[in-house]
């Protein structure tokens, strides 16, 4: 019977064209459709949700050291189809069961009668994903790329929520760029970001009929990381990396050994934020690269340096640390920058001893850098060197470290991505997790390699400590995160501070941003922001200077999650999420908006006339916690105030 199915939806896709030939591909749903074409020899692709345009012909192609293969191409006649129906569990992402279900199409293009490579499409209910497949020319087993031809021509009046590209060697000691640049809502087309284009994820909306978010996942070792390049009449196109990266070290142009596939290009489409939000596709389409050694264990900690800077990086300081993460029932803490010279290897280690009777493990702070950036903060030369770093690794396994947070690397260079993969691959190797800082986006880490937690690529929450600008634009950040930066992989934010000023002695006249959003707020973003390891910015003081609400929402709060739901929102304006952690619901908000959010939801997890336990701020942002009732529908009306949160918890 199946077989029967698989042979009618071919039949049914397949339909010749008198000038170009054409293949048309949907999805199992039938609404969502890619036309692949190979017009005046030029490879390209369209994309339909239902009767809308949501990308117009595109172009695809490569241009290699061996041939310029996006044009004189010839696309054949017969296309290798088949399903994909598969399921896997990830702890770390946005959904632990995950059921990928996709039509797939391998789409064969030759020159001169040779085959070149084949265009591998995937398309689900809400997702497209595609990578090319490029053959051996004659005795020729590996080439260069010199330049991706693939491209995305959005429809005219798109609507764009993007992050420019920072230029190379630029920022805080010459570390950029690090994905660490401010979003621009609502924008227009025809731009290029500062002149270096735009960081995935990439966010647009199709008017009035929808949203389309294009990104990359599965990058390695054999490959660069990519960037989107602006230009007039609504195309953007692959970039490689610039020049300057990694201060001039590495090639831009990707090497592959043939055959050799590129990473996957994605582009998720919905009517509405819903499959944006909520979208699996970077991990759907990859695999893991290694077994992890051993079981990893996620979790919440907390960390000094966000409120106490260099100064808190003391054996005493980190000991008080140790004993708040264990009172507020809290595994890690993570010692940030200068450990070894402020504190000691031999300190470091007693340390972890202490820590280990009180049940709370360390994260350890380290430097990639060897040669191409100017950050001074130590240990360095280190993470970048393989013999200095497997010694290192299997010292800190000998004393009880959970695991790293490694910094500033400011380049996507194939070479660049090698360290990536060199540092997880090693660390596994001595059962320690690693968390990137001062990074790229992860492209599909979670699930490639398992060792792998979280990356900041975010203005994340060491801006707010530093800049008063960051403090005040808190709100409408953590509202554009979950449509784009947050939804394709897991964010290193390090926030949900209780302090009203981020020092130590939580005051005006000392050095720290003062904070302009809710204790509710701070609730909210726990369960927003997702990643699964948090050392939230709270403090030893949090335990009798903070409202004991707060405090005791979060020593229950998770990192790991088994579902997440959309319910409302708009990107810069306000974000209400859910997400399931066994049997227990945490519907979590924030509104940037001048005005106070008034809306009315529907929770269908939730049966008509449930109690639900309600965190709720007032005008004066004052928050407070009591019950709310679901009406008979299974809605609830909700007031946030600018600058505010809320949590329902059932």
């Amino acid at each position: 019977m199946r077989r029967s199915v698989l042979l009618l939806i071919c039949v049914c896709l397949f339909t010749v064209g008198t000038k170009a030939k054409e293949i048309l591909l949907t999805s199992p749903d039938g609404k969502l459709k890619v036309t692949i074409s190979d017009d005046e020899g030029r490879p390209s692709y369209k994309i339909d949700l239902g009767n809308e345009v949501f990308l117009d012909k595109s172009p695809l192609g490569l241009k290699t050291n061996i041939g310029d293969f996006s044009s004189g191409m010839r696309l054949d006649e017969n296309m290798l189809f088949k399903v994909i129906d598969e399921k896997y569990e990830l702890s770390t992402i946005k959904h632990r069961e995950n059921h990928y279900v996709a039509n797939e199409g391998i789409f064969t293009f030759r020159k001169d009668n040779k085959l070149i490579y084949d265009i591998i499409f995937r398309i689900s209910n809400n997702d497209i994903a595609f990578q090319y497949k490029l053959y051996p020319q004659g005795d020729t087993l590996c080439c260069i790329v010199n330049e991706e031809k693939t491209g995305f021509v959005l429809p005219q009046g798109a609507t764009t929520f993007l992050c420019p590209q920072s230029g190379p060697m630029g920022g805080f000691a010459r570390t950029s760029p690090s994905y660490e640049t401010p979003y621009t809502v609502d924008g227009q087309m025809g731009k290029n970001g500062w002149g270096e284009g735009f960081t995935f994820p990439c966010l647009f909306r199709n008017k009035d009929k929808g949203w389309i978010l294009i990104s990359e996942t599965g990058v390695s070792s054999l490959y660069c990381g990519s960037r989107l390049i602006g230009h007039d009449k609504g195309l953007y196109t692959i970039g490689f990396p610039q020049k300057g990266e990694y201060n001039g070290n590495g090639t831009v142009e990707p090497g592959l050994s043939l055959p050799g596939r590129t990473p996957w290009r994605t582009i998720t489409i919905g009517e509405t934020l819903k499959p944006i939000v909520e979208t699996t596709i970077p991990f759907d389409v990859v695999e893991p690269l290694y077994e992890a050694k051993q079981e990893f264990k996620y979790s919440r900690g907390t960390w000094s340096w966000i409120i106490g800077g260099d100064e808190s990086i003391s054996y005493d300081e980190q000991i008080r640390y140790i004993d708040f993460s264990a009172a507020m029932g809290y595994e890690t803490i993570l010692i940030d920058a200068y450990w070894d010279t402020l504190i000691g290897r031999d300190k470091i280690a007693q340390l972890a001893e202490y820590g280990k009777r009180k049940n709370v493990a360390l994260y350890l702070w380290y430097n990639s850098n060897g040669y191409w950036n100017d950050a001074p903060q130590t240990p360095k030369n280190i993470m970048s060197n393989t013999i200095a770093r497997r010694k290192e690794m299997q010292w800190m396994k000998d004393i009880g470290i959970r695991g790293i947070k490694v910094d500033f690397f400011g380049s996507d260079k194939q070479v660049t991505m090698q360290l990536y993969e060199d540092i997880l691959t090693d660390a596994n190797d001595f059962g320690l997790m690693v968390i990137f800082h001062g990074c790229t986006l992860p492209r599909g880490w979670e699930r490639m390699y398992p060792n792998f937690v979280s990356s900041e690529a975010v203005l994340a929450s060491e801006m707010l400590h530093f800049s008063q600008n960051a403090c005040d634009s808190e709100a409408f950040n953590a509202t554009l995160h979950p449509f784009i930066r947050n939804t394709v992989g897991s964010m290193d934010f390090g926030g949900s501070t209780l302090n009203k000023f981020y020092n130590p002695i939580n005051s005006s006249e000392m050095w720290g941003g003062h904070r302009r959003t809710s204790d509710v707020f701070a609730l909210a973003v726990a369960v927003l922001f997702q990643s699964p390891v948090q050392h939230f910015a709270l403090t030893p003081t949090n335990l009798t200077d903070a409202p004991t609400w707060a405090i005791d929402f979060m020593k229950k709060v998770p990192v790991t999650w088994d579902e997440t739901r959309f319910i409302d929102g708009y990107p810069g304006k306000y974000i209400i999420l859910a997400r399931r952690s066994g049997q227990t619901w945490f519907v979590t908000g924030v509104n940037a908006e001048k005005e106070t959010l008034n809306v009315k939801i529907k929770l269908p997890m939730f049966k008509a006339g449930e109690t639900l336990v309600h965190y709720k701020d007032n005008s004066k942002l004052e928050g407070n916690v009591l019950t709310s009732i679901l009406d008979k529908n299974q809605m609830i009306e909700l007031e946030i105030p600018c600058n505010g949160g809320v949590v329902l918890v059932k």
